[in-house]
């Protein structure tokens, strides 16, 4: 039966060389992008169609900061597909990201400098916004809309006799020290990036937890630091240039979800002679108590 992967933000970024690379692995897949922008949509599945005429690639448009444009999209979801293997839960924001100098410089003179860079713990404030729900603008597009998502898709990826995949875009930069249960949407702090980051790695435990027995399996991963749209305009280009690695995301599509630990986090590394690897993480929601 040929499989079915739908992967939301896959107009750019991260989620357009995943999709990419999905393919370039098995061209029999069917993937579905799920994109706010239509127009952007099908270019890139035009794209992706001409570098792979025998696939299979479709549409679906759903922005995930509006919580019925979620609901029409798993309605469509549901019409079309009898179920849905793996979905990579991309689509994210983090708006108008400030470098803070302070912490830059201070940091570069410590101990903790190498942590400092390959986190960026501490280095960068946004301003968040609310949207039309209500709900503050980074929690629901990168938390909230896809957790609805996934709720109205149930019946397409709850199967014990065949497992399906969640794989969310998580970060390095997701802090427990930014994350509080009595703020969960982060409304009154400056970084809510890698407070939504952190609810993902705590909603992805919890998705297991309640998931697994029906055969519905859930993993975080971080991608390493690139030069995508959301964040080529936080360092100077020559800057991204030597701190640019080769993303590894597919990694995780060939592994059994059933073997994976719900407790790790898996990141994309490379070496300093540019060799790409995959190593994992006990992830900190180890330490925070889940009700």
């Amino acid at each position: 039966m040929q499989k079915v992967v739908l992967v939301t933000g896959a107009s750019s970024g991260v989620g357009l060389a995943l999709c990419k690379r999905l393919l370039e692995e098995d061209e029999e897949l069917h993937v579905c992008l799920a994109c706010r922008n239509v127009g952007k949509a099908e270019a890139v599945r035009a794209a992706l169609l001409a570098s792979h005429p025998t696939a299979e690639v479709s549409v679906v448009q759903v922005d995930v900061s509006n919580v019925q444009s979620v609901i029409r999209a798993a309605r469509e979801l549901k019409q079309r597909f009898q179920r849905l293997d793996y979905v990579y839960l991309n689509a994210g924001i983090m708006p108008n990201p400030q470098l803070n100098f302070r912490a830059l410089f201070s940091g570069l003179f410590s101990r903790k400098v190498i942590h400092m860079f390959s986190t960026a713990e501490g280095l960068l404030t946004q301003e968040d916004k609310v949207t039309a729900d209500g709900l503050q603008e980074v929690f629901e597009t990168n938390v909230f809309g896809h957790f609805i998502l996934i709720r109205e898709l149930e019946p397409l990826l709850c199967h014990s006799d065949s497992p399906s995949q969640l794989i969310w875009t998580s970060s390095r930069n997701a802090r427990k020290s930014n994350f509080h249960l009595e703020d969960i949407q982060h409304s009154s702090g400056q970084e809510p990036y890698s407070s939504s980051k952190y609810a993902i790695d705590l909603l992805s435990v919890a998705l297991n937890r309640n998931f697994n027995p029906r055969g519905l399996y859930s993993s975080v991963v971080c991608p390493g630091t690139m030069v995508t749209n959301m964040t080529c305009g936080i360092l100077p280009p020559f800057v991204w240039t030597l701190l640019m690695p080769i993303i590894w995301l597919v990694w995780l599509f060939h592994q059994q979800p059933e073997s994976l630990n719900p407790l790790t986090k898996y990141l994309s590394a490379t070496t300093g002679f540019g060799s790409n690897y995959v190593t994992t993480q006990k992830d900190v929601v180890l330490y925070h108590r889940l009700p």
